[in-house]
């Protein structure tokens, strides 16, 4: 089932999408609520939501202005280093464990908004990845388990301050300013896509120029590795969130340059299956003006 959290007529609402159209859920069924936090864990209200059919009462997709499907998700853990190749490109050793870090939620905002490039930096970088919600906590879950977990997947751009990000050892600066990460806007429940979301294409672009263009089988950590390894550190929760890191292609380790974004562009990330994450690019100071 491929969900939507969106504004329409006023009011936002989860809406299921079929074809181009969606049919409100929060208004059909009640106890669904304005994001996806209804749904998650009530497995009878999301077997009503399968059972819908999307008909008359349906609007179009694109009337719709995306929503993050969480609106205030408990964590949002990402793997980095997560594509041999993109370890490479990036000058790093081949790790027997995976790079993890954390994102606040100042630094996400749903797919449509504005990304935003800092005015103390022009090194934005874009990075494709597949995301995963989290459907049932747990804490030491088993990798054979793992996937009885995922409630879903959706598409992630890791917008990336590289000269902040490479400051210290520690990355948490370069991937946690204000509005860089991108989410959405679809969310494919895990039994609608193949079994840990493997085998799907993953792309960047933008306009007519492919950035990254990989498959989602050629992560090192499968999406059940990636959750059995944090929950031995974390109490995972219900719409927490998993970045499974990004593919080479990044703008950063471009030659013979660095191709990084700028503003006035439209960055597009794409999986297969799942949808398209498109953003337009502004510049911080341009925001700051805009509101005076």
């Amino acid at each position: 089932m491929k969900l939507l959290v969106g504004t329409y007529d006023g009011a936002t609402s989860v809406y299921k999408v079929d074809q181009g159209k969606a049919v409100n859920l929060t208004q059909a069924l009640s106890g669904v609520g304005c994001d996806l936090a209804g749904l998650i864990g009530n497995p009878d209200l999301l077997k009503q939501a399968q059972e819908l059919t999307v008909g008359q009462s349906a609007v179009d997709v694109s009337d719709i202005t995306p929503a993050l499907s969480i609106n205030n998700p408990g964590k949002i853990l990402c793997l980095g280093l997560n594509y041999i190749e993109h370890i490479k490109e990036g000058g790093y050793d081949i790790p027997d464990y995976p790079a993890i870090f954390m994102r606040t939620r100042q630094s996400i905002m749903a797919a449509g908004e504005p990304l935003v490039r800092p005015s103390c930096s022009e090194k934005l970088d874009y990075e494709a990845e597949l995301m995963v919600v989290i459907g049932k906590g747990g804490r030491h879950i088993s990798e054979e388990n793992a996937l009885d977990h995922v409630f879903g997947y959706t598409v992630f751009n890791d917008g990336s301050v590289r000269d902040y990000q490479r400051k210290t050892h520690q990355w948490t600066p370069g991937k946690n300013f204000d509005k860089t990460g991108a989410i959405g806007p679809f969310v494919v429940t895990a039994d609608d896509l193949p079994e840990g979301a493997k085998g799907l294409k993953i792309e960047s672009r933008v306009g007519d120029e492919v950035l990254q263009s990989s498959n989602t089988g050629n992560m090192i950590w499968s999406v059940a590795q990636a959750i059995a390894i944090m929950s031995e550190f974390t109490t995972l929760e219900a719409g927490d969130l998993i970045a499974m890191g990004t593919p080479p292609g990044v703008g950063h380790a471009k030659k013979p340059h660095p191709r990084w974004l700028c503003p006035g562009e439209v960055v597009e990330i794409e999986i297969e299956q799942i949808g398209i994450c498109s953003n337009p690019i502004v510049d911080e100071a341009d925001l700051v003006a805009g509101a005076a």
